[in-house]
Parts: C-alpha cells; structure tokens; sequence
C-alpha cells in the first residue's frame, strides 16, 4: 500500500514515524518532508500552498491514502480536489475546515448548536470595534478572523490596547487577508486542554487528552508560540470527564456539521480552557496538533493507517484506537529569537545521543541538510520526545535527551509538564 503524507513539520515526521510501523504500507512519501522526515520516509518536492502541485504530484504518485498535515491545503480545498479525482484523502472538505479557517464561522456555529464557548463579537470596521468594546472587561482576547499561522491571537491588556491590535488587524498591517475580520472575545481564565477526536462525518472516537505549551518562557511568559511543547498522561482527563466532553462538544459539533450539509471527517481538534464554569471551546483546528500529535502518538499502540482508513471509509468506532498507559512528553527546540526573527542555518548536534536514550524519538520540524550536517531551517527545529512509565520517567528522558543535543542560539523550556492537569467531571 502507498502513502503520501503532505507536510513538512514534527507532526508530519511524528505521522510518518507512526505509519511507518504500519505492516501494511509498503511505499511511504511526504511532500515536502524535512532532513529528518527523509529517513523514515521518501521526500518528494510539491508545494503545500499550490493545490496545482499537490494534485500533479498525487497523480505520479497515485497513493492509496493521502494523509493531510497542516492546515493550509484542507483551507483550500485539497480535500475536495481529491475526491473529485477518486482519489482517497484523511481529512474534511474545504468547507467543513472552516471551523479553523474562519473564526467567525466557528464562533457563530457554536452559537447555533449551543456549543461552550467564551462571548464575542466579530468586527469589520472600526466603529464595529468602538460599538463592541464597551461591552467587553478587561483583559479582551483578539482574534484574526482567517489562517495566521498561530499569530493571530493577541491578549490586549486594555480596551485602547484591543482597538489599536484589532484596527491593525483590519487594515491589513499585521496579517494581510487573515484580519480581514476580527474577532473580540471574553478572556477565559483556568487550564488549557487538547482534546482530538477522529471522526467519519457521523461517529466520533476519542484519543487520550494532551495540554499543549504556548508561551515562548518558563512560567508561561512571553509571546504565544506555535508550541513550546506538550504531554499527555492518563490522568489529564477521566474517563466522566471524556465522557461530557464528547457528549457536550465533540459530537454535537459532527452533528451539527451534518446538518448543515458540511459533513466532518477526520481530526477534530478542540482546543479548550477548563474554567470555572466549566469547559469553553477556545478554538477548532481541522488537523492534529503540533506539538500535541508528538507525545499522542508516542502512547499509540495499535495501527494508525487502520484508524485513518476507518474516517475516510465511514467506519469510525471507539475500538480505533489502543493506548499505552504510560506518559510521554515533548519539548520543542527553537532557534533563538523565535518567534519573533530567528537565523538558519546552524550546525546540529548530538541527534544520535539523543536518540540513544531509552523511550526518546527526536522529531524534526524546522531541520534541512548541509552535507552530512543536519542544520537548523525553521522556528521550531526538534520536538524532543520521551515516553516513561510515569510522567516524571518520561520528563527526565525528554530533558536528558534534549541536554545532548546543541546548537547555536538553541531554546526550549525548562517546564514542561512541570504541573501536570487532573482534570474530572466533579
């Protein structure tokens, strides 16, 4: 069986580790794929961005399943291209993705399916911004209504503060096209979670919780990130507590989407804040997480060529997934100066050492060859990723591991997992 992978991030190099194990594949590719993603699986030249590309390269190809990674492609319709081929493709049509493509969208959908979520307005001028804010306490949460790379949230910490980011949003100056529109939201205060669920359009089946890390500093300070790393332990969500959150937001939304005529298939990724009144739904991604899919799939036992077949055949059922007891954790590596301008180009060490600790799978992100070298070529460059019986055996591997390894300018927190969530239902 063939397998095209699309992407070129750690969750695509975790992806093409996972299927690799896979007994039933015997062609893996990735396109565009990453250094390390080479030695797992052939990397082929297309362009995420172009469907023109993905399209061209798909019918060389000629895969059995394309798996989608990132969130671009689905944005514009890869999905939909695919199956007007014939052609079987993991993940939702253009139109079901736009739960992470507009926010607006998302927002008003949940309004309509009576979905938790925080209170909010969407703007598209600026005496929308000076109509909405008076109604907002302080600090207010903005939002880019589009695609924005995860840049496109700002926490003002006063009311001048948000008009002055959402204003900018809308003129285009800070996001382009993805500010066009702009959400204000209640700041919701309590614990992050990741909860992902796979779905056929009609049944949901739950994978084990994660809490990703988005500040760039120890102590959850500085700018939002794309990721500083994540966890994933038995104990973040009980089984009452993935039981309401299937129950109140997972499987209303797959309902709600059938409804509307955008039937969902694939990863639902809801993003929530465990607050005092309960869980609110921050926001959808249309895809696995990243960092979250690295320490996820480091607890995976059973085939995920099998589960993705099941969402693209309609076949989903809870029995999809098999999962380890054990914890496992991922601390991402970033070049110094990220998120903000950051150099490549630098020289990687210790990869192997690294690897050589026991439960430690290295996954590349932002990595390209120089010669024999691995170099850094991105923001995130290495996902660091450990599995251990408990969640302080798997901390101390991530972290030994992440000690072997050097280049210049290199960054990463120093907290993962530092205080673990015991999320239940009481």
């Amino acid at each position: 069986m063939k397998v095209l992978v699309i992407g070129n991030g750690g969750r695509e190099h975790a992806l093409v580790w996972k299927l690799r194990q896979s007994s039933r594949i015997t062609q893996l590719y990735c396109a565009p794929g990453n250094a390390g993603i080479a030695g797992d699986a052939e990397c082929l030249p297309a362009d995420p961005r172009s469907l023109d590309s993905l399209v061209q390269l798909a019918a060389r190809l000629q895969p059995d399943l394309t798996v989608v990674g990132p969130e671009l492609p689905l944005s514009l319709g890869v999905v939909d291209e695919f199956q007007r081929r014939g052609w079987p493709i993991f993940g939702p049509t253009q139109a079901a993705a736009r739960l992470e493509s507009s926010k607006s969208f998302a927002k008003a959908f949940m309004q309509r399916h009576r979905i938790p979520t925080a209170k909010y307005a969407i703007c598209t001028s600026q005496q929308e911004l000076r109509d909405a804010l008076p109604h907002f306490s302080t600090p207010i949460v903005v939002k880019a209504d589009g695609l924005a790379a995860g840049k496109g949230v700002v926490i003002a910490k006063s009311k001048e503060d948000a008009f002055a980011t959402a204003a900018d949003m809308l003129s285009g100056k800070l996001l382009g096209e993805a500010g066009g529109r702009v959400v204000l939201e209640e700041f919701l205060k309590g614990e992050e979670l990741s909860f992902l669920v796979l779905s056929d359009g009609e049944r949901v089946a739950p994978l084990v919780g994660a809490q990703d890390h988005k500040r760039v500093g120890d102590g959850d300070t500085g700018p939002n990130t794309g990721g500083m790393g994540a966890y994933s332990t038995n104990d973040i969500v009980d089984s009452a507590m993935r039981d309401w959150l299937l129950t109140h937001i997972a499987r209303p939304v797959v309902a709600g989407m059938a409804e509307e005529g955008t039937p969902y298939k694939g990863i639902l990724y809801c993003g929530l804040m465990m607050t005092a009144r309960g869980p609110q739904v921050l926001e959808f991604n249309c895809r696995f997480g990243d960092p979250e899919t690295q320490p996820i799939l480091m607890r995976l036992e059973s085939d995920l060529l099998e589960a993705l077949e099941a969402s693209v055949q309609g076949r989903v059922s809870e029995g999809d997934f098999k999962w380890s007891n054990d914890a496992s954790v991922c601390v991402v590596m970033t070049s110094g100066g990220y998120p903000g301008s950051y150099e490549q180009g630098r020289r990687i060490s210790g990869l192997g050492d690294a690897e050589r600790v026991q439960g430690v799978k290295v996954f590349h992100a932002g990595t390209a060859r120089n010669g024999e070298d691995f170099v850094t070529a991105g923001g995130r460059v290495l996902g660091v990723t450990a599995r251990g019986s408990d969640l302080e055996q798997a901390i101390s591997r991530a972290y030994e591991a992440v000690n072997l390894i050097q280049f210049d300018g290199a960054h990463y927190r120093r907290d993962i997992a530092a205080k673990p969530l015991k999320l239940t239902s009481a």
